[in-house]
């Protein structure tokens, strides 16, 4: 059976470079025609404060509608994309997105609705906010959730404040949070805007948390544990109970960060593991649209402890069988301009009621066991740095190819764009050497997976020549644009076209 993974079949792949809106523009070309009308015209100078006009003028393209089309077209052709291929992107859960949920966040009763309508003209809008938040709260074992956090890392600033204000509440006043070293990146950042100080927590040769390590650190100054369950390493945290414990013992609570909540669907549930507040990444788990294509959706849950702080208004059933807006009592107030990304959370309802419960556990399932069969395919060329059962993700090192070859997962990663797959994730968590991360999801089929397989195995087996060396280290070589300076890109960016054809590529 032909596989669905792969995308070199894009148009355009290779040739020549796309050219800027500006270099096709030619003067008066318009993409857009106003008809006359009976108003009478006025200047911006009527219209505008002099100190916020111009005093020269703006160089937009003038460009056709008909030129215009193309060259967006093109570009999305060149686009690597969930709904082209395969896109094992560990950590971060992007996967296809069924597009029934589209369907129903496009229905009229849900874009049409205004943010400010008074509750008794929103009914339904409401009762589908309660039931999400319900359905969430059962997925997670909480007892309440906001629904308003935008994003995960909204979430988890979300989730800082509340425990800020409980520890508030109780009269204690700690100042640091513990993170496993092998923690998303967004955890430290947070911890800091947040205000806290971090505590780091090593992993010990299980590719746990370090007991031992945790314990020393403990304190009446630790107001809480960031974990991911399972973790950045692909590992379940096999002695989360005693973790649980040992903060609690503190005072401190458990935060979950949510982003790898694909693996325990109906499995497993933050609350009974002990923890007190759980972000969820809709765009990661429940088919809302990811990174560009958002806006996302970081809903917080949280135990019976921290109900009375969450953001307000939430949306509740009332005693009498309607739908309202309550701000809880000891609110830390609005962390969104509104109540949430209203067709994103429409979209993650639509996906979690297709599924059901039942659904929701063979998703992770899936997941589970393609992300082993692929570990398991692949240990002869990408070799898991902690080679056991791993949940959705794993990580391999590629060590030993540098060592040999002087290769970089980098370079893999580079390579295997060529063979039509979107490159894994690379150097992350950093506790793992020349790491390179993927998770397959439930959503690739077998077939895809075997020929995903062979891919790596065509690039890693090509390093033992020279020639395939200095092959790995120019690839990719198919795609629109090949082999780029990253960290030059980095430290000099430009960002603008007028800098852009000063430099010396473009002289």
């Amino acid at each position: 059976m032909a596989s669905g993974g792969k995308a070199s079949s894009i148009p355009l792949m290779g040739g020549d470079e796309e050219p800027s809106l500006f270099e096709i523009a030619r003067p008066g070309r318009t993409s857009a025609t106003i008809r006359a009308t009976t108003i009478k015209q006025r200047s911006a100078e009527d219209l505008i404060p002099s100190q916020f006009l111009r005093d020269d003028q703006l160089d937009v393209g003038e460009i056709s509608e008909r030129d215009l089309t193309a060259h967006m077209t093109r570009l999305s052709h060149r686009q690597y994309a969930v709904d082209l291929g395969a896109y094992p992107l560990g950590s971060c859960t992007m996967k296809y997105n069924p597009k029934v949920c589209d369907e129903i966040a496009g229905l009229a009763g849900l874009t049409n609705t205004h943010p400010a309508a008074p509750a008794r003209f929103v009914q339904g809008g409401l009762e589908l906010y309660v039931s999400l938040e319900t359905a969430l709260c059962e997925v997670t074992g909480m007892a309440a959730a906001t629904l308003q956090p935008p994003a995960g890392a909204a979430g988890e600033l979300t989730g800082l404040l509340l425990m800020r204000a409980y520890h508030e509440s109780t009269g204690r006043n700690p100042t640091s949070i513990v993170i496993p070293d092998s923690a998303h990146g967004t955890n430290p950042a947070s911890v800091t805007l947040g205000g806290y100080n971090v505590v780091t927590v090593p992993t010990d040769a299980r590719g746990c948390v370090d007991l031992e390590a945790l314990k020393s650190v403990l304190s009446d100054d630790i107001a809480g544990i960031m974990l991911t369950n399972p973790s950045t390493l692909g590992l379940f945290e096999r002695d989360i109970a005693e973790i649980a414990s040992l903060i609690h013992g503190v005072g401190g609570l458990l935060y979950y960060d949510g982003a790898n909540l694909n693996a325990v669907l109906g499995i497993s549930r933050p609350g009974d593991m002990g923890f007190d507040v759980v972000h969820m990444n809709l765009h990661k788990t429940f088919a809302v649209p990811h990174g560009g294509g958002g806006p996302g959706a970081g809903p917080v849950a949280v135990g019976p402890q921290l109900v009375d702080f969450l953001p307000g208004p939430r949306a509740v059933k009332t005693a009498s069988g309607t739908f309202d807006w309550l701000t809880p009592t000891h609110s830390i107030g609005r962390v969104h301009g509104w109540h949430g990304n209203a067709l994103a959370l429409a979209r993650a309802y639509a996906y979690l009621i297709l599924n059901g419960g039942d659904g929701l556990k063979k998703v992770s399932e899936v997941a589970v066991l393609n992300a082993n069969w692929l570990r398991n395919r692949l240990r002869d060329v990408l070799p898991a740095a902690f080679d056991d059962v791993c949940m959705h993700e794993f990580v391999a090192t590629m060590a030993d190819l540098k060592a040999s070859t002087g290769l970089k997962a980098f370079d893999i990663a580079k390579a295997i764009m060529d063979e039509g797959f979107h490159a894994p994730t690379v150097y992350f968590p950093l506790i793992v050497e020349e790491a390179l991360m993927l998770e397959p999801t439930e959503t690739e089929s077998l077939e895809t997976l075997e020929e995903m397989a062979q891919a790596f195995e065509r690039v890693v087996l090509r390093t033992r020549t020279p020639e395939g060396i200095d092959h790995t280290k120019s690839a990719p070589l198919r795609t629109p644009v090949q082999r780029v300076d990253e960290a030059r890109a980095a430290r000099t960016l430009v960002s603008t076209f007028d800098a852009r054809v000063q430099s010396p590529h473009h002289a």
